[in-house]
């Protein structure tokens, strides 16, 4: 059970990791109040979006705008026009009057008439500022309405972006005193005459209820906000909209009779200024339009949004704007993490797949958030978008890190263009191969086999690893692909998994540099005290079956086919410090080669015969070339007897052999030998000296590579591979010491 869970894990560890990460820094960045200005535009976005609703009827607004002071010739309106206003409104009969005017200290000519009026009016509030602040004071009512206890509060809560998405229900100054604001002692006089009175939410006490609306009191983490000022009575502003949605007049039209006789008739009837020059305008959500400049409403249609919003609650049953807890919404945008990160995890091998998901998800996002607010219900918007693309983020980060682990990985074994095919391309993992043309280079150290009988496994360990450590650097200059490395064998790919049309000139150019690198090998094999190393290399070009081979379960990319067999067959009749190429590469180079030798040879396996070129050097951009091998024989004054034997690719015929080395040079020796030898042969000889009676002579190992005319039964041949002891008598022996 544990191990499959624990396989489970593994196989969705980029969820595991994404989801709980971002999902933590995102609640940790809305916690701290950084994300509250996105998510209140967020807001402002949705009311903007949100279908248009009817006119409120039940509210009608009376302006003085600037051409009413303009009429008046003076502000504030005398009492004696304020006055006429009040009568002609309260001759409509309405439900309830709101005068959103200071009217306080003032005395002037007809004040003792509007004193009258106030007390004759029962449905008539006027307003105060009950709220202090840093930038506002208190402003008292008037003193006639204050002792009728006809006043209401006028004052709106501001965000710290300067717009008004609140209002208040009640202002609690102390424990026993509070006072109603303008919109609510509005209503509630409207609601009064359906039977509706203020009452205790039987859901939370603490709740105001009118009919059947509930007014969810606002808290200091509701919905976008972080730690907000909730004192009072405050609730989200749920706006009906701009000033058109309801019936507007203005003074003039009213003093001069241009309106209906029953407009007003049983209605809330709202006195403000909308004039321009008086500054009683605010930024409301509809000031966050993107394409158009913020536009400010007045405070009077605020009010009346507020009274309105009351109305529809209590009568029409409209849903006021309500959040979820705290614990509800952090659920809310783990999901949506979880979301964004599995999306991402299933689609991480194409990013335009993971792009179009993404996308398709922010838009299920924002629609299920809108048909949220449409039915009152503000969810958080900001940060699910967030933890959608921060989990995208991560799982692609994280795939990008584990692809450049893989790399440095699995760049040990294969190159770095056959990992990036396999990482980057999912099609390059499935079974198969295709046709193409492919240069193939196969090398192999000479003598490996007689090395590692002599050394310690550690140290032949040792040998190999610094010899394929700097041949994989030449090879990854060339851009060549290792397909395997095979004991001390290499074998590269050129033109697999990617084709370039110099695909063999580079593989001939490579293989230069390889010998020219064996240098660099030796030099540190010598001050390790270790052997030297000699390297042939053979080269085929032709049409191979390139592809992932293999099974589901373990595969490899590989190339197979006649021209891979030939490249190794070649590479078998190279000696130490040789590169032998084919014709068919040496055709489709088409680049200017030293070539030192050539001659035909019948592989095994091959229906005819093969042209085989002996490489020195290749000219062009690559200029490089090796140093002249030297073939002068020193003809030695003794004979040398040796036994030796003919191998058949790495196995002896079991037969001894007698003969005699009349000369050496430095990579070979002049053999005579009674009987014929094919050209090519491998052989293993064995020293016969004195000293072999009482010590073993170490085999050394030689190929024939020219047959002597004269004298006749001569051959030359080339050392492939001589242990430490061996290497140090033949030095003894050209010496004359032997």
């Amino acid at each position: 059970m544990w191990e499959k869970l624990k396989r489970r894990i593994w196989e969705w560890r980029g969820v595991v990791i994404a989801v709980p990460n971002v999902t933590f820094i995102v609640i940790a960045l809305r916690l701290s109040g950084l994300l509250q200005s996105l998510e209140l535009i967020a807001l402002d976005q949705l009311f903007i979006l949100r279908p248009q609703e009817a006119i409120d009827n039940r509210i009608v607004i009376v302006e003085i705008n600037e051409q009413d002071i303009t009429n008046q010739k003076m502000w504030p309106i005398s009492d004696a026009v304020l006055t006429k206003l009040l009568q002609k409104i309260q001759q409509q009969k309405p439900r309830a009057i709101g005068l959103d005017i200071y009217r306080n200290l003032v005395v002037n000519p007809g004040h003792q008439g509007l004193v009258k009026l106030f007390e004759s009016t029962p449905n008539l509030i006027g307003i105060e500022k009950v709220l202090e602040s840093t930038d506002s004071f208190l402003v008292q009512p008037s003193p006639i309405l204050k002792k009728l206890q006809k006043v209401g509060g006028n004052d709106l809560p501001t965000d710290g972006d300067g717009k008004i998405r609140r209002g208040f229900l009640y202002f609690y100054l102390s424990q026993e005193d509070y006072r109603q604001s303008l919109s609510l002692k509005l209503a509630l006089l409207y609601l009064k005459a359906e039977g509706i009175t203020e009452q205790a939410a039987t859901t939370n006490p603490k709740y105001l209820q009118l009919g059947r609306g509930i007014f969810p009191r606002f808290r200091a983490n509701d919905g976008g906000y972080v730690r907000e000022n909730a004192g009072s009575y405050q609730i989200l502003l749920n706006y009906r909209g701009s000033r058109h949605k309801f019936v507007t007049v203005s003074l003039t039209d009213v003093l001069e009779n241009r309106v209906k006789a029953d407009l007003m008739l049983g209605k809330i009837v709202l006195i403000g200024s909308t004039a321009e020059s008086l500054r009683d305008s605010f930024f409301t959500p509809y000031s966050s339009k993107v394409f158009a400049a913020p536009e400010r409403m007045t405070g009077i249609t605020i009010h009346a949004n507020l009274t309105s919003q009351i109305l529809s609650s209590a009568i029409d049953g409209r849903p006021q704007i309500q959040s979820w807890s705290e614990a509800q919404e952090w659920l809310w945008i783990l999901l949506w993490s979880t979301i964004g990160s599995i999306l991402s995890w299933q689609q991480r091998h194409n990013i335009y797949l993971i792009t179009v998901s993404v996308f398709i998800a922010a838009i299920a996002l924002i629609s299920c958030c809108f048909l949220a607010f449409l039915a009152g219900w503000w969810i958080p918007l900001v940060p699910p978008i967030l933890v959608l693309a921060g989990s995208t983020i991560t799982i692609i980060q994280y795939i990008a890190h584990s692809a450049t682990n893989m790399q440095k990985t699995f760049g040990r074994y294969l190159t770095d263009e056959v990992v990036t095919n396999l990482i980057e391309t999912p099609s390059g993992l499935k079974l198969g191969g295709e046709r193409r043309k492919v240069t193939t280079l196969v090398s192999d150290v000479r003598g490996f086999s007689a090395i590692s009988e002599e050394y310690p496994p550690e140290q032949v360990v040792e040998i190999l690893n610094l010899y394929l450590e700097v041949m994989t650097d030449v090879i990854n200059q060339y851009k060549g692909t290792i397909n395997d490395f095979m004991g001390d064998g290499i074998l590269v790919m050129f033109g697999a998994p990617i084709s370039r049309e110099d695909d063999s000139q580079r593989a001939i150019a490579c293989a230069v540099a390889m010998q020219l690198a064996m240098e660099k090998v030796n030099k540190k094999n010598q001050q390790m005290n270790l052997p030297i190393l000699e390297m042939g290399i053979g080269i085929n070009t032709g049409e191979v079956v390139a592809g992932n081979i293999g099974s589901q379960k373990r595969a490899e990319y590989t190339v197979i086919g006649s021209h891979v067999n030939l490249a190794a067959r070649i590479e078998s009749y190279s000696v130490g410090g040789q590169i032998l190429i084919s014709e068919h590469s040496w055709e489709d180079a088409n680049i200017d080669l030293r070539i030192d030798s050539q001659f035909q040879v019948e592989p095994k396996g091959v229906k005819h015969s093969v042209m085989l070129y002996e490489i020195g050097g290749i000219g062009g951009k690559y200029n490089l070339y090796l140093p002249k091998v030297d073939e002068d024989i020193e003809i030695l004054s003794e004979e040398l007897a040796i036994e030796f034997i003919v191998l058949h690719g790495k196995h002896a015929d079991g037969h001894l052999l007698p003969g005699t080395l009349v000369g050496l040079s430095n990579n070979g020796a002049q053999l005579r030998y009674k009987y014929d030898l094919e050209l090519l042969t491998n052989i293993k000889l064995k020293l016969l000296t004195e000293t072999a009676i009482f010590t073993e002579e170490p085999d050394i190992y030689a190929k024939v590579m020219k047959k002597f005319d004269v004298p006749e039964n001569h051959f030359l041949i080339r050392f492939t591979g001589i242990p430490p002891q061996g290497l140090k008598r033949l030095r003894k022996v050209r010496q004359g010491l032997g």
